[in-house]
């Protein structure tokens, strides 16, 4: 295993498990630099654990970890959103109706996902803007 120390995203040291942010400056199998993104660091957690597991039980560790992109999501205004898959790309309604669905489907449990259905649509007819920051006093 090979990822980015603190010194440099080119400095690399072997033995050194880092993932998400940290390990944005780590590169794939390819050399490729990852994209600070959360699946990217949901990945590498899941590769990290499988190594330790590995080392752990003393089984061979699996291969070079591989981050296997499905796509980007992003929302950008009441009711606009843009989607990237490689093969399509979305923008508009759709691709915001979408964003929705895959955001919606990560939650775990039915009563959650009713909960904040609910709560997004209420919010959407209403007007009502989302949580806001409180980054100190004079912030409102």
């Amino acid at each position: 295993m090979i990822f980015a120390t603190d010194a440099s995203p080119d400095d690399q040291q072997e033995e050194v498990p880092s993932a998400g942010e940290r390990g944005a400056l780590a590169r794939d199998a390819n050399a490729k630099q990852l994209p600070g993104l959360a699946p990217v660091a949901k990945q590498q957690g899941a590769y990290v654990a499988r190594v330790l597991r590995a080392r752990l039980a003393g089984k061979p560790e699996p291969g070079p970890f591989r981050y296997r992109d499905f796509g980007t999501l992003a929302t950008i205004g009441r009711g606009a959103a843009v989607a990237d898959f490689g093969w399509v790309r979305l923008s508009g309604t759709l691709a915001w109706l979408l964003w929705g669905a895959v955001h919606i489907s990560f939650l775990i449990g039915f009563r959650n996902r009713l909960v904040v259905l609910i709560d997004w649509i209420w919010a959407y007819l209403t007007f009502q803007s989302g949580a806001r920051l409180i980054t100190g006093p004079g912030s409102h």
